[in-house]
């Protein structure tokens, strides 16, 4: 019998995604989450469910014991009093658990700006995992670097249906790739099933093309049936207001998030590489017009 790959994650957005195409590919998937229930779904599809706390490095050096490759990441938690300790406590705990285990291929998900060390708020702790996954100089290691994703609009989607409006306060022209998670889940369950893996490596997923924040809510807008929608900048305080009565998220996040949106502004979260022919294919109309527009429905 086969190895398993070893999917963290596995009930995200990507994770759940690149646990279906190795499976859908027959290969065998150790899924990694946080509850039984919600790995039922994955495991009526053969996957065989690991339901544990990432920061328990003992469960997890016996998740990825005999392991034939990891898909990791850090998993989002909004309700983290201190974001970063969070982030670090995760990163430390998977290179731990991976470097004992001695898993030979690893895929780690991060993200554009993690070659940063400053100013880029939640993307400072993927920097960190960067840097440990730079010790495991036994194991093969893909970093991908993704840019902005497009599930992100999702999070607009009562601010327009209650004021008719998107906006963020990041600024309307600055342009930023964005990239479907789609993309990021077929881009990993491709590398795990070639096996092209050479010593360290840092991929980018950058989308088909940058958009600016109206370009985008133009977009969005068409796809819903509002033609003419407007992106408008929020103040700070406005934003942390909203982020933090509305989303639910901890102080420490909420500064996290201003931040990194400062970043964009600024211009300094961007890739270190031109977009290459290689890069991903699923434009913001077609997910605007199948993800987006559902969600949007179903939010009625």
């Amino acid at each position: 019998m086969r190895s398993p790959f070893v999917v963290c994650g596995a009930t995200g957005n990507v994770g759940s995604r690149v646990t279906e195409l190795l499976l859908a590919a027959g290969e065998p998937v150790r899924a990694v989450g946080r509850e039984r229930v919600r790995l039922e779904p994955l495991a009526s599809k053969g996957a065989e469910p690991c339901p544990g706390d990432l920061g328990d490095t003992a469960f997890l050096e016996k998740v990825f014991s005999g392991a034939r490759g990891a898909f990791i990441l850090i998993p989002p938690k909004y309700d983290a009093p201190d974001f970063r300790e969070y982030q670090n406590r995760i990163g430390a705990s998977l290179v731990s658990a991976l470097s004992k285990a001695r898993v030979p291929r690893i895929v780690a998900l991060s993200s554009v700006g993690a070659h940063l060390a400053e100013g880029t708020g939640p993307i400072l702790g993927l920097h960190d995992l960067e840097t440990r996954l730079n010790t495991l100089k036994d194991a093969e290691v893909v970093v991908l670097r993704p840019a902005y994703f497009m599930e992100n609009h999702l999070w607009s989607i009562p601010l327009i249906r209650n004021q008719g409006i998107n906006g963020s306060p990041i600024r309307p022209d600055v342009p930023i790739p964005m990239v479907a998670t789609e993309d990021i889940a077929e881009a990993t369950a491709h590398m795990f099933i070639e096996g092209n893996f050479h010593g360290h490596a840092v991929v980018y997923l950058l989308g088909p093309r940058d958009l600016t924040m109206s370009e985008a809510t133009r977009i969005l807008g068409e796809a819903i049936g509002k033609p003419g929608l407007k992106y408008v900048q929020f103040s700070e305080d406005d934003a942390r207001k909203a982020m933090t009565a509305g989303a639910g998220m901890s102080g420490s996040v909420v500064e996290a998030m201003l931040e990194m949106q400062r970043g964009f502004n600024a211009g300094i979260i961007r890739p270190t590489r031109e977009r290459s022919v290689e890069s991903t294919t699923t434009t913001l109309e077609s997910f605007s017009k199948s993800a987006f527009a559902h969600a949007y429905r179903v939010a009625a």
